[in-house]
C-alpha cells in the first residue's frame, strides 16, 4: 500500500488528466508504463483549428529547446517559464470548452 500528498490544485488537475477513470488504477497503469485506454470518443475538431494547435505546439517544443539548451540566461529562463506555465492555463481552458461543447470545434 502506499499513500501520497498532494495539494487540492494537484488533485484536481489528476482527477481531470483520469478521464473518469478510477484514479488509483489510472496512476497504476502510468506509473509503471502501462497503456491507458481513452473513455469516449475524442473530440472532432476542425481542421484548421487542429494544424493552429499543431503550429502551437511545435512553437513551445522550440522555445523548450531553446530553454534547455543553456544560451538564454536564468533571468530569461524563469520569464519563458512562467509565459510556458500560462500557456498551459490557457490550453486547458480550451480543451474544457472543447468537452463542454461536446467535442466539436
Amino acid at each position: 500500500m502506499l499513500t501520497i500528498r498532494v495539494s487540492d490544485e494537484e488533485h484536481a488537475r489528476l482527477l481531470e488528466r483520469c478521464e473518469g477513470k478510477r484514479l488509483a488504477e489510472w496512476m497504476r497503469r502510468v506509473c509503471l508504463g502501462e497503456p491507458v485506454a481513452r473513455t469516449g470518443k475524442l473530440p472532432t475538431l476542425s481542421p484548421p483549428l487542429l494544424r493552429h494547435l499543431a503550429a502551437i505546439g511545435n512553437n513551445l517544443n522550440q522555445t523548450a529547446r531553446k530553454v534547455n539548451s543553456g544560451h538564454w540566461s536564468s533571468i530569461d529562463r524563469v520569464h519563458v517559464v512562467a509565459a510556458l506555465m500560462a500557456i498551459e492555463g490557457e490550453l486547458r481552458q480550451l480543451r474544457q470548452a472543447v468537452r463542454e461543447q461536446g467535442g466539436t470545434g
